[in-house]
């Protein structure tokens, strides 16, 4: 019935193979690479130049990040909210953790007005440790 073995591609075919096995290997070696040398600080989610000063410390582990851009925008997580989100959000957290503590990371050109309403906020809504970001001067 079929003269000609080689069209079903069976034996006797002259075609090469390509081994995957160096290229997955090469994959994962990327990925790890990836994987060490990615930084996995939490940040707020907007581009912020924070101010400098000398007393800056750093916070513990449980902290709701809060970002102002210089525009008055505010950012949790990542995603603009409003004022009113805002309050709910951390009175939501507080409820679940009452120690967690709350960081204003402002851009340097915004509004000073802007910064005490959202510390004015965080403290409405329970939460007694918050703070302003600052990055330590050299």
């Amino acid at each position: 019935m079929f003269d000609d073995l080689s069209i079903l591609g069976n034996n006797g075919s002259d075609e090469t193979a390509i081994d995957m096995g160096p290229l997955i290997d090469m994959v994962f070696i990327l990925l790890i690479f990836f994987i060490v040398t990615t930084n996995f600080n939490r940040q707020t989610g907007v581009d912020v130049t924070k101010p400098k000063a000398q007393s800056a410390i750093s916070q513990g582990a449980k902290t709701i990040l809060v970002g102002i851009t210089q525009e008055g925008t505010l950012h949790v997580y990542g995603r603009q909210v409003t004022i009113e989100r805002l309050e709910s959000l951390i009175a939501q957290e507080v409820a679940k953790s009452p120690e967690t503590s709350i960081v204003i990371i402002a851009d340097q050109g915004a509004s000073i007005g802007k910064a005490v309403q959202v510390m004015d906020i965080c403290s409405l809504a329970g939460a007694t440790k918050v703070s302003i970001a600052a990055d330590q001067e050299a």
